[in-house]
């Protein structure tokens, strides 16, 4: 697993200080040789956040649709698996969609599958699992590929710009599903794993109230820093195109910081369902449980199951999570 350092934003710069107004020029005998400039008003403006940011993805026009099912790739009696694209920017995303036979609208859930290398990687994969026991229980499921994966459109500077492309593709994936005749719009909810379950976070406090609900498991630090050390740090080409860019975590403190969903948990809005193994060697549950803690610390509805002996991939555990996973969309209407 490479970089899954999904979130990331500059510093708010402090507003700049207002201009003072120029003072009325004195009567005289004789008239000023020159007209006095006009003085400008004083601004009171915030200036645009950094581009490769939270806070620009916040502020950020989202233009997602034109979901288009494309060749049925496999269909049996609870479900029907349909090749999508649909608009990204200027991008267009592959992903499938699984479509229940039963009568719509339906509630319906957008996969945010963890790191798989793009250069193996093929249409749908990732959660095949997740995407089968949720469309057999009446879930329209939506699992995108990513910018740079599959079909996808390409992106030459998703990886100097810490992937955060990816959740773009996500938030316009949300919006897509919304205007599908086999959706209910209003009964949407995500589900990340790994690098998604850290993408899934970067939604929530980007969009606030897009989706009703959200579940990760075995997700990546909701801290960019923590993903930057353990992934993109030792793939040396990569860090140090970031690094010469934006600099050291240590000395360009406030850019990291606001890269990180842990610092912006205030604007969440979604009850969050975490699953993480005990045994996880891949993404120590120590993240989740700081994960958890900040988001309780920040007051939202936020709930951690743990899992002794269970891997990152889960294997024992998987049916008992997912029917956790069902429980708790239905509680909230997903």
């Amino acid at each position: 697993m490479t970089t899954a350092a999904i979130a990331c934003t500059n510093d708010d710069a402090a507003p700049p200080a207002p201009s003072s107004s120029a003072t009325s020029p004195t009567p005289s005998a004789a008239p000023p040789t020159t007209s006095p400039r006009p003085t400008a008003p004083p601004s009171t403006a915030l200036p645009a956040p950094h581009p490769v940011s939270l806070q620009a993805l916040t502020t950020k026009k989202y233009n997602g649709g034109d979901l288009r099912l494309g060749n049925v790739l496999a269909r049996n009696p609870a479900y029907t698996r349909y090749h999508v694209t649909y608009r990204s920017g200027t991008l267009t995303i592959s992903g499938i969609m699984n479509v229940p036979s039963t009568p719509g609208p339906h509630p319906a859930l957008v996969l945010n599958h963890g790191y798989i290398d793009p250069d193996v990687y093929t249409n749908g994969r990732g959660l095949m699992r997740e995407q089968d026991y949720l469309a057999s229980r009446g879930y329209v499921v939506l699992h995108t590929d990513y910018r740079n994966h599959a079909e996808s459109s390409k992106d030459p500077s998703s990886e100097v710009n810490l992937r955060l492309g990816y959740t773009e593709d996500v938030v316009n994936a949300v919006l897509a599903l919304r205007t599908s005749q086999y959706v209910d719009p209003s009964r949407i909810a995500l589900l990340g794993r790994s690098m998604g379950g850290g993408i899934t976070y970067n939604v929530l406090v980007t969009k606030p109230g897009l989706v009703k609900a959200a579940v990760v498991f075995a997700p990546v630090s909701s801290d960019a820093v923590d993903n930057f050390n353990r992934w993109t740090r030792p793939d040396r080409p990569v860090a140090t195109q970031i690094l010469r860019k934006y600099g050291e975590p240590a000395t360009n403190a406030s850019f990291w910081k606001n890269l990180s969903a842990v610092n912006f948990f205030g604007r969440v809005t979604e009850p969050v369902l975490i699953h993480h193994g005990e045994s996880d060697s891949t993404c120590p549950i120590a993240w989740s449980r700081e994960t958890l803690a900040a988001l309780k610390a920040a007051g939202k509805d936020a709930t951690l199951f743990t899992y002794p002996g269970e891997e990152h991939a889960f294997g024992p555990a998987w049916p008992t999570s997912m029917a956790r996973t069902v429980s708790f969309l239905r509680q909230h209407g997903v």
